[in-house]
């Protein structure tokens, strides 16, 4: 099979390799979507060999890209629970693999590994930028029927990943949340909290993905650019500031701005991943009781609730999505996402 492998400074190559056989407690599944994430692209830009170093493996490590992984399972090993996979299963993948029997793996949280995460898909381990993917079985999650491949994708990681956030969050529908960046999982943050009832006050930069914020639900879009953010947001919460805050951007302006904007007494979430953050403590935290907290993803648990939630409430992800591709695209699609001006990218199969 062909597989998209990141090559380094923002190249590629659709390279070839054997079609996986799955061992014992493992399954393969033929992809059917694999989604672009935004965390892809600092592989993506990486110097050669850079982010497996970073990550504590050695240089030259190739492994397929993608860790938005949807498909059916075609094949399955020994051992594996007949409840958990079976062949013709429409599946999303957990995209990690841990010990599997520690305190974290053992409850759906297999990237907290306490041995330490043995593999993440699509960085250090083969993942779905290919016709074939094999996983343990403890990290498949099944696909209601309701949802597409793609949505499953979404779901896999960046909506899954918001939804993550929400829930750190214990956002309600009575509450107003500001959400930092609508890149996807921002964006899918805006449609889930929405969905939950919430108001949602949405920012960014950008003009184009205010006009999505606001058509995936936004009550209110904001520019940070066009004034102070934090002054609006008060404004239109009566002076009080938000209930909860996210930061989806990774800025470091927009992180300072996420925890003054939320009133005394409320929760501020980071999910964008890398940088720095600089607060005043006493003003900006302690006299305020204000809830600092971060967001990793999610659990096969939280994945599953992700899917059921979706379908139920007939959310459309697939809104999402504003670009679909082959894998002997891979080049055109990545020098278009890494220009993160669009919408999210999806390896339809």
């Amino acid at each position: 099979m062909k597989g998209i492998v990141f090559t380094g400074d923002r190249k590629l190559e659709l390279q070839q390799f054997p079609d996986p056989t799955p061992g014992p407690g493992e399954v393969v599944l033929e992809i059917k979507a694999s989604g672009m994430c935004g965390s892809d692209l600092k592989f993506y830009r990486s110097a050669p060999g850079e982010a497996a170093r970073a990550l504590g493996f050695k240089p030259g490590t190739v492994a397929i890209a993608g860790h938005e992984p949807c498909g059916v399972v075609v094949a399955v090993g020994s051992g594996v629970n007949p409840k958990q996979a079976w062949v013709g299963q429409r599946a999303m993948v957990h995209h990690y693999r841990g010990c599997g029997a520690c305190p974290h793996c053992s409850t759906g949280w297999q990237q907290m590994c306490v041995e330490g995460v043995a593999e993440v898909y699509g960085v250090t381990g083969h993942g779905a930028h290919a016709k074939y993917m094999k996983c343990p079985a403890n990290t498949v999650v099944t696909l209601p029927e309701e949802l597409s491949f793609e949505t499953g994708a979404a779901i896999a990681c960046g909506t899954g990943t918001a939804w993550g956030a929400l829930k750190r969050l214990d956002l309600t529908g009575d509450q107003t949340i500001a959400i930092f960046g609508q890149g996807p999982v921002g964006l899918s943050a805006t449609q889930l909290a929405a969905a939950m009832g919430a108001r949602v006050i949405a920012l960014d930069v950008s003009a184009d993905r205010l006009a999505r914020a606001k058509a995936f639900g936004a009550a209110e879009v904001i520019n940070p650019l066009e004034g102070d953010p934090v002054a609006r947001i008060r404004e239109l919460t009566h002076g009080l500031g938000a209930h909860c805050t996210l930061d989806a951007s990774s800025s470091a302006e927009a992180r300072r701005q996420c925890v003054m904007s939320v009133r005394s007494w409320g929760k501020a979430c980071l999910v964008g991943e890398g940088g720095n953050m600089t607060l005043d403590v006493s003003p900006d935290m302690l006299r305020r009781q204000v809830t600092l907290m971060g967001s990793w993803t999610f659990s096969t648990v939280g994945q599953a609730e992700c899917a059921r939630f979706v379908a139920d409430r007939g959310i459309d992800v697939d809104q999402l999505f504003t670009d679909r591709w082959t894998l002997e695209q891979g080049q055109q699609a990545y020098t278009l996402f890494d220009q993160q001006t669009s919408g999210k990218g999806v390896f339809v199969f």
